[in-house]
């Protein structure tokens, strides 16, 4: 199934080749214990030949074997998704409860089939996009017979309307691959989470996602125009229009479904003309208050920039080479068809307002020849650092770290935050001895922002994942508590099950149960992500 030389790593973020060296992974250690004067003993990095798995137990039927494999690199690789706890489990061989199976349709016949079987057997399914969740949302769950179902060869773009601007697109084309086929047509989708190399468009619908855009266009949802979905119980394909106010949206029941009511197999996504027209500045600010007053200021005066991140002191230290006592703001404009000088002025005008600092010479404007222009001094190191973090090299090296993400309406934005980070602080202390924490905003709206924490401290190697567990119990206590959401691009998956049984309201689950019993009489579906089976 693909290019062996080309192989996902089956513990870590990528490929393969992207896995860390022995060199880095001692020189890291080496790192970690002067900082925090502890031994570090980094294991060596795990071979799939070492991976034992328990005998699949259960066998397709003839007329669909030839799309599913047993093979240990595949079930291996489909066990986990990219928690912090998952990463750890498989870097150091610990699988008990693989796939049994997983099944790689090349067309919607053969999945029609896939899902009819394991409706039929009763047997458990879990979709998979890009596997790059962070929530146990693509974990098999304990079951008698499980059968992951990766649409990774559903993967083209198969329809451009270019008059509405708009794709039919097959779900399980990865971000880099989908981007590749718009680009000879000169269209673009720039949805760009930061998971965005190893995640699909399906993923992106079922989860939720949230992209590159700060302000207007945040999530997925402000793309689809239809979904197809298909369903134990048949196909699920709402009528594609620009908007409709025909009762409850059922693609808004879709998005945000994370694979407990089908499998998405394609959907038409609005697009647009490649941007031609740029615009970027980097504005500190003496304090964090004043940078987020500026934030809400430019997002309710409604300039809809396509960047609008704020990175608070101790991040715009480590990512953007700052002196650790400023705020940075990183503004972003964009247009395939508009001169974007007038806007970035406006908003550099709201920020300076606000007590922001930027001289004229680093205010970058593109005047359509789609020259970049961000990619240069502090906002270009920080651009640096979000697209391709080094995820890997830490693993099993006692590093505890990981990062949660919500939102709060501005009124109770400064003590939510304050509370948080006291949380956040107490339990660093408390379980490593101290730690870091920073934070930024990813997106901003009118009413309120979506602000992104990182903690990290230095924990016990072996205990990892114990410690792990109180500090993000901690955060996500912390976050529900303060009255914001527990995830707001994550996903929920089972991980977050906790406090979003709390957040919902009863009435609302015990509808989605009914929805999902229409679809999904069996229960097969990705049980225990969203509600129990």
């Amino acid at each position: 199934m693909g290019n062996p030389k080309q192989r996902r790593s089956f513990w870590g973020w990528g490929l393969e080749a992207d896995e860390p060296t022995e060199a880095d992974r001692a020189k890291l250690a080496g790192t970690l214990a002067s900082r925090w004067g502890v031994t570090v003993d980094p294991a060596p990095i795990p071979s799939i030949d070492d991976v034992e798995l328990r005998p699949p137990r259960i066998t397709p039927p003839d007329a669909i074997a030839g799309c599913c494999s047993t093979d240990t690199h595949a079930r291996a690789m489909h066990s986990y998704g990219m928690a912090f706890t998952d990463r750890i489990r498989a870097f150091n061989r610990d699988f008990p409860n693989p796939p049994d199976l997983v099944a790689y349709p090349a067309d919607e016949a053969e999945l029609a089939a896939v899902l009819e079987w394991c409706h039929d057997a009763g047997h458990r399914v879990v979709p998979w996009g890009g596997g790059s969740s962070v929530v146990y949302g693509v974990n098999p769950p304990e079951a008698d017979g499980v059968v992951t179902i990766d649409l990774d060869r559903l993967d083209q773009v198969l329809e451009i309307d270019e008059v509405s601007r708009a794709a039919r697109i097959q779900a399980g084309v990865l971000g880099p691959a989908l981007e590749d086929q718009l680009r000879p047509h000169g269209y673009t989708l720039r949805h760009f989470p930061q998971s965005f190399p190893w995640s699909t468009l399906g993923g992106w619908i079922a989860t939720r996602s949230g992209g590159h855009y700060a302000t207007n266009h945040t999530h997925i949802d402000d793309f689809v125009e239809s979904v197809r979905m298909l369903t134990p119980s048949g196909w699920w394909e709402s009528r594609r229009l620009p908007g409709s106010g025909a009762g409850p949206s059922p693609d808004r029941m879709v998005i945000g479904s994370e694979g407990t009511l089908g499998i998405i197999t394609e959907a038409w996504i609005r697009i647009q003309a490649r941007p031609r027209f740029r615009a970027t500045a980097g504005v500190t600010f003496p304090s964090w208050e004043a940078g987020t007053d500026a934030v809400r200021l430019i997002a309710q005066a409604k300039l809809w920039p396509a960047n609008l991140r704020i990175l608070d002191p101790a991040e715009a230290e480590v990512a953007a080479g700052l002196d650790g006592t400023q705020t940075l703001l990183i503004i972003g404009f964009e247009s395939s068809e508009v001169l974007q000088g007038p806007m970035i002025a406006a908003a550099v005008g709201v920020a300076r307002a606000a007590g922001g600092v930027i001289d004229d010479d680093d205010v970058l404007v593109s005047d359509g020849g789609g020259e970049a222009t961000g990619r240069g001094g502090a906002v270009g190191q920080w651009r640096n650092s979000f697209i391709a973090p080094d995820l890997n090299t830490s693993v099993s090296l006692g590093l505890v770290s990981d990062t949660f993400e919500t939102s709060i309406t501005w009124d109770r934005w400064p003590e939510f935050d304050a509370t948080v980070r006291a949380t956040m602080r107490k339990a660093l202390d408390e379980v490593c001895g101290g730690g870091y924490l920073s934070c930024r905003f990813t997106h901003v709206y009118p009413d309120g922002p979506a602000p992104y924490y990182t903690f990290s401290g230095m924990g016990a190697q072996g205990s990892e994942m114990t410690q792990w567990a109180e500090l993000k119990h901690a955060a996500a206590e912390a976050v529900y508590e303060a009255g914001g959401t527990v995830t707001h691009h994550h996903a929920v998956g089972r991980m977050h099950r906790p406090q979003y049984d709390r957040q919902m309201p009863s009435l609302f689950l015990g509808a989605y149960k009914a929805a999902k019993a229409a679809v999904d009489p069996g229960g097969i579906l990705n049980p225990g992500v969203l509600i129990d089976p």
